[in-house]
């Protein structure tokens, strides 16, 4: 049941993304959905009280055009959860972009099972951490949800970062951000964390 509910909120994210909205229409959508009873993660104790995701400011700053690099020849792994499930991930390609005059590489996955799935033949998955965790974002990091490229070069929009589910509760089963994804800068942008 907690698969199902995860890629539920997959899909649901997937189709927002899909739609190449803007960075605040995005925000309003996930906030939307955590509104809903029927599509919200939050515990009933925290959603009585809900009153909205809280957002870093939209910058575009955060907005990135990054070289993408494919990597066909990786081999599919386990990767670690919060919980006990290892779902099979496989490499797909690198992004590489500037910030603040420096370089950065992010790791691109595919969920071997979730391409399987009717409108997820694309989608990619962008996990990653940075120096506001623990701190103003969730501590385990946060996702951003992308498509299988059509060229060499791919926008992160760092703005459409959000939370994994069990950064509001503890009954689901979230991907952990794998260490080649830590990005040792601060990311000030997307979803902060949701308890302090």
């Amino acid at each position: 049941m907690r698969k199902i509910l995860f890629l539920l909120f997959l899909l649901n994210v997937f189709i927002i993304s899909a739609q190449e909205i803007s960075s605040k229409e995005f925000q309003q959508t996930l906030n939307k959905e955590y509104f809903d009873k029927e599509e919200t993660p939050l515990a009933e104790e925290d959603f009585k009280v809900f009153k909205g995701l809280n957002f870093y400011p939209i910058d575009e700053k955060y907005i990135v055009e990054a070289k993408f690099v494919s990597t066909p020849d990786e081999k599919v792994f386990k990767m670690k959860t919060t919980g006990t499930r290892t779902p099979d991930y496989v490499k797909y390609g690198e992004l590489i972009f500037s910030l603040d005059g420096r370089e950065f590489k992010l790791n691109l996955y595919q969920n071997i099972d979730l391409i399987k799935k009717p409108g997820f033949a694309d989608y990619l998955f962008l996990p990653f951490s940075d120096l506001t965790c623990g701190k103003e974002s969730y501590i385990g990091g946060r996702y951003i949800d992308m498509h299988i490229p059509k060229n060499d070069t791919v926008t992160i929009d760092f703005n459409k970062a959000y939370n994994p589910y069990c950064a509001y509760n503890h009954k689901y089963s979230c991907p952990i951000v794998p260490l080649e994804n830590d990005l040792q800068i601060e990311i000030f942008a997307g979803v902060k964390k949701f308890h302090d």
